[in-house]
């Protein structure tokens, strides 16, 4: 199973066994374990990698030791934790019937007593939501061991050891975080920021800070930790060290912060990178000290850069905030509403040089009184560098629609951009989600500074000072769609304005041709030429040459793909590649006109979620990996009870139909042919059926005492044989029933030769795969990767111009009918309906409302 299976089977499993438990309150629960395991299979290999073997684990690693020498000792050392034997996670698992809640209860107070004093900060504590919780898992320890023993043991094949092992933990723990966000309502929003607003921050803040040797990140909401490992992952891509990157929270509520801290621990950050407050962020700002030792622990924070999404419009206490610090070179916030306490709170503690992003509501653009205020600081003071406005409804919790805003302490330029993102983004079940071509067009936008039309605009100062500050997207970018007009002259006599065909003006200057190829002008008002405008474009000798140009930009990008990801697939930097590869495809455009690169971008990202996937599957077992086959385990009704049972096998890393497609052509297509011929088989019996007239219906009905008029083909021959005894039956009938038992005959003969040779197809599949030469595993990866990218790629150009084909088409069909032409067809009309009003007869009473319905008319039928 890849990272992305292994979760959906976790979450799938987790979700049902929560029951009646709010998923706001299970979460903590599962993660909470998932945290515990993460810790404790980091010891035994630790005990591994220093020559201990499972028995002396079993004899040794207890709490008894005391020397410094002790495993105990050596591992809070090491780790900052010691975990007994007797608690460890694997030892609860072969405890099998013997296992009992109460074996966690210790674990947790044991882990608790034996954290080492240097680790205090990062691990005191982190287990008190999962202890303090275990009581609501069941009504009696008997329940409780039950349905903690199916948690452990549903988590018990998440990897955790190894480099590649931290990014597929990672990606379980986001990815349950998020499944149970979507499943807490309006309490998702104290935890989870959406992965793919985190990312878009995260890429903004990341490229900025490129080539910093060190970085210090701060999160002031830090929820589950998911933004400041984000900005960690991201700026990992462009620093050396990864271990130079020092992360700080601080997070109010206590089972919060505790996600905080698993989450930041178990991406493989060391210890003494991750410093970590459980407090109010507006009441106890840093900066940061050990109460036992202040003057020694000291440490005012200031950070590279900061990130948050606060609560939206949390009321607070500004009492007494006027000589604060944070508030007193801009104002305080109102008491209602703390938005802009939190946004002060951020640009406080950035380095001169530093960089922020915060999630806020609309509303912080144009609120007036004291947001007023501190807003006409913040652009006179110059930190405001960029607005984004974000879809409505992609948090979960909440359909407001947001911001997020870019600030900085020290800037050269005096503008702000402003960019309207609220029209982009994909529909997933009831939220929005920005996509991967959405964030990078944000990102692109935000680094280049780009006024774009309906898109973004870089904002001088002085146009704000105009807008009395109000800093209201539509204000400054309208994103609108134009409303469409109509041309009276042309709607009376026809043509379409030439004034109308401007809008395309970008076609007609890559196809300068093409125009007076398609329009005759007169007067400012063009006549369609071409009989098949579709054929007319394609036709175009631009046209062609820019396809042809086209085809040439991307003639060798599938070797330059195989190169970047098969070559060096066991070794590549996976988030390295990505980046690179994508570059590739934005400069290959750079030279395209019409076409969007980011529906390339957006091509190639929604298939390098699977790539990342195979890759580190590669990078963990090695290219043998492609090789492999598993059992395809299902889930069935065993007993009365759901039970994993395997059904057939599955590719480790190839799906069987890609093989099948390349390496097994013709016995797929021979299958594909009887499955094709099977499915026509019911409509045969259809076409049998009208063949009969209802007295033959009647006949078989009365024959077979049904009363249906569908064939029972189970009793054919018998029907077959009671109507040919009968010397009225008429022979057609029989010719036709007999028909539908070579029917019945072929289709049975068909199911079992369809069900024979799918599972020699599936069993000689199996063996290719187990077979397969190097040169092979090659081909079948560039099948898998490269070549669903390429095709979507060249597809682009096609749809361009069917888009374009399209417009045109409409365009002339606007003004088709003129309005004279509708007069026309309105009076014949009416003269036609009058003359068959006159051939009516009644009463003398309807004759007259006959003839006042004829005036009505116009008297038209006098014409």
């Amino acid at each position: 199973m890849n990272k992305q299976q292994l979760a959906a089977k976790i979450w799938a499993s987790a979700n049902e066994m929560r029951s009646k438990i709010e998923a706001n309150e299970y979460k903590d629960y599962i993660l909470g374990f998932i945290f515990y395991k993460y810790l404790s299979d980091k010891e035994e290999q630790w005990l591994y990698e220093r020559g201990y073997d499972a028995d002396s684990i079993k004899d040794y690693v207890n709490e008894e030791a005391e020397d410094q020498y002790s495993s105990k000792s050596s591992a809070q050392q090491s780790l900052g934790y010691f975990i007994a034997y007797k608690d460890l996670f694997s030892t609860w698992i072969h405890m099998g019937s013997d296992f009992s809640v109460d074996n966690v209860r210790t674990g947790l107070s044991s882990f608790n007593r034996l954290i080492s004093p240097s680790h205090k900060k990062v691990f005191e504590g982190i287990f008190n939501t999962l202890e303090t919780g275990l009581s609501k898992l069941g009504e009696n320890t008997k329940s409780q061991t039950k349905s903690v023993s199916d948690l452990i043991q549903l988590i018990n094949d998440i990897p955790m050891n190894g480099k590649q092992d931290y990014d597929v933990l990672g990606f379980i723990y986001e990815y349950l975080i998020s499944n149970f966000a979507a499943n807490a309502g309006k309490k998702a929003g104290e935890f989870y920021t959406p992965h793919e607003v985190s990312l878009l921050m995260s890429e903004i803040i990341a490229d900025y800070l490129k080539g910093r040797t060190e970085i210090k990140i701060y999160d002031p909401t830090s929820g589950s930790g998911s933004l400041l490992i984000n900005i960690g992952k991201t700026a990992s891509k462009y620093i050396e060290d990864p271990n130079r990157i020092r992360y700080y929270a601080q997070e109010l509520k206590a089972n919060t912060y505790n996600l905080t801290r698993m989450n930041l621990v178990m991406r493989g950050i060391l210890p003494d990178n991750i410093v970590t407050r459980n407090g109010d962020t507006l009441e106890e700002d840093w900066p940061y000290f050990d109460e036992s030792d202040p003057q020694g622990t000291y440490e005012p924070l200031y950070v590279d850069a900061v990130v948050s999404n606060p609560p939206y419009s949390q009321r607070w206490d500004p009492s007494g905030k006027e000589n604060d610090a944070r508030y007193a070179r801009y104002g305080v916030a109102p008491k209602s509403k703390a938005d802009y306490a939190f946004l002060l709170h951020d640009l406080y503690h950035l380095q001169p040089d530093g960089i922020m992003t915060i999630v806020l509501p609309h509303g912080v653009l144009f609120r007036g009184g004291e947001e007023g205020a501190i807003r006409k600081n913040l652009i006179e003071q110059n930190n405001i560098d960029a607005i984004i406005g974000l879809p409505a409804n992609i948090f979960f919790g909440t359909g407001i629609p947001t911001i997020i805003m870019v600030l900085r302490q020290k800037r050269e330029n005096t503008d702000v951009l402003i960019i309207d993102a609220s029209k982009n983004f994909t529909k997933e079940g009831k939220n929005n989600k920005l996509r991967a071509s959405d964030i990078r067009r944000i990102v692109d936008a935000v680094k280049e500074r780009k006024s774009i039309d309906k898109y973004s605009k870089v904002v001088s100062r002085e146009e704000i000072r105009a807008n009395d500050y109000n800093l209201n997207i539509p204000r400054y970018v309208d994103s609108s769609e134009a409303a469409e007009s109509y041309d009276i002259y042309a709607s009376m006599f026809g043509g379409i304005p030439e004034k109308e065909l401007e809008e395309f003006e970008a076609y007609w200057k890559v196809f300068p041709s093409l125009k007076a190829e398609l329009f005759s002008v007169e007067n400012g008002y063009l006549d369609l030429k071409a009989d098949d405008i579709k054929s007319a474009i394609r036709n175009n000798a631009e046209v062609k040459q820019f396809l042809d140009a086209y085809a040439e930009a991307f003639a060798d990008f599938g070797k330059y793909m195989d190169g970047a990801l098969i070559d060096n697939a066991e070794t590549l930097s996976i988030a390295k590649t990505e980046e690179l590869v994508a570059s590739n495809i934005f400069k290959r455009f750079e030279d395209v006109a019409l076409l969007d690169p980011y529906s390339a971008y957006e091509l190639f990202e929604a298939k390098f979620t699977e790539i990342s996937g195979d890759l580190e599957i590669i990078q963990t077992e090695g290219m043998s990996a492609v090789k492999i086959v598993d059992p395809n385990m299902v889930i069935k009704k065993k007993n009365g009870k759901d039970a994993e049972v395997q059904e057939g096998w599955k590719g480790h890393v190839l799906p069987f139909e890609l093989v099948q497609n390349i390496c097994l052509p013709e016995q797929k297509a021979e299958l594909k042919n009887m499955q094709e011929k099977l499915a026509e088989i019911p409509s045969s019996y259809d076409e049998l059926l009208e063949s009969l007239s209802e007295e033959d219906k009647e006949t078989v009905s009365d024959a077979l005492n049904e009363t249906n008029d569908a064939f029972v083909i189970k009793n054919i021959k018998g029907m077959i044989k009671i109507l040919k005894a009968d010397a009225s039956t008429d022979t057609r009938l029989i010719e036709i029933l007999r028909k539908a038992e070579e029917l019945n005959t072929t289709e049975k003969n068909l199911k079992v030769k369809i069900k024979e040779n799918d599972e020699v197809l599936h069993l000689e599949t199996k063996r290719v795969i187990e077979n397969l030469s190097d040169e092979q595993v090659y081909m079948l990866l560039h099948e898998k990767w490269t070549s669903p990218v390429i095709t979507g790629i060249m597809k682009l150009s096609g749809e361009m111009l069917d888009g374009f084909t399209k417009n045109i088409e409409n365009l002339s069909s606007k003004y088709a009918i003129t309005m004279s032409d509708l007069e026309k067809d309105i009076h014949e009309t009416e003269i036609s309906l009058s003359k068959m009003l006159s051939e009516l007869t009644g009463s003398a009473a309807d004759m007259k409302g006959i003839e006042e319905l004829q005036l009505l008319l116009g008297g038209a039928v006098n014409e």
